[in-house]
C-alpha cells in the first residue's frame, strides 16, 4: 500500500484483543521510532514499554484511556538531550523534545500500521502522576502514549475519522 492511502485509512483502535504483538514487528516499529530527524540529530526520544501485568495495572492507575491494549509505548523525551533556542523572542525557553518525541511516535504508529497492527495515541494522563507511578527520573518528560495491539471483532472506525476539512483550509501563500 503507498504511503497516503495508508495514511487514510489507519484510525484511532479502541477495541483490541488479547495476542501480543511479536517480537519482530515489535523491533521494526521500534526502529522507526529511532531513526526518525530530530532538532540538530540530538535524538531525545525514549521508549518505554508497558505490558507486563504489574506495567498494565499501574497504567490503569494513570488513565483511563488504555481501553485494554496488550502493549502501551510511553513516549518521552529526555529534557537533557532536548535542542533549545532562547533567541526565539515569540516561544521564550524554546525546546525540541516535544516536537522530536512526537516525530517518533507517529513514525512508530505508522510503521505498526504498515505491519497490520492498530494503534491509538493517547495524551489522557497527568505527566507528573505517569512519572511517579514508573518511577521515572524527573528529566523525563512523557508527551504521549500508543497504544498497540491487534482488534477485535468490535474493531472500526469512529464515523468522524473519514470526516476532513478542505485543503484550502490547511495551505495558505505567504
Amino acid at each position: 500500500m503507498d504511503f497516503l492511502e495508508l495514511a487514510k485509512n489507519r484510525y484511532s483502535e479502541r477495541f483490541f484483543d488479547s495476542r501480543p504483538i511479536e517480537q519482530e514487528k515489535l523491533d521494526k516499529i521500534l526502529e522507526a521510532g529511532r531513526v526518525v530527524p530530530t532538532a540538530c540529530n540530538y535524538q531525545p526520544q525514549k521508549f518505554y514499554l508497558i505490558r507486563s501485568e504489574d506495567g498494565l495495572k499501574k497504567l490503569k492507575t494513570v488513565t483511563h484511556f488504555h481501553y485494554n491494549v496488550p502493549l502501551m509505548i510511553l513516549v518521552c523525551y529526555d529534557a537533557r538531550e532536548v535542542w533549545t533556542n532562547p533567541g526565539d523572542r515569540y516561544y521564550r525557553n524554546y525546546n525540541s523534545g516535544e516536537q522530536d518525541a512526537s516525530i517518533a511516535a507517529t513514525t512508530m504508529m505508522y510503521e505498526a500500521e504498515e505491519l497490520g497492527v492498530h494503534t491509538i495515541w493517547i495524551r489522557g494522563f497527568d505527566s507528573k502522576t505517569v512519572v511517579d507511578t514508573f518511577g521515572l527520573p524527573d528529566y523525563m518528560i512523557p508527551v504521549m502514549m500508543l497504544g498497540l495491539g491487534y482488534p477485535n471483532d468490535r474493531a472500526k472506525a469512529n464515523g468522524w475519522h473519514y470526516k476532513r476539512k478542505p485543503i484550502e483550509d490547511f495551505v495558505f501563500e505567504l
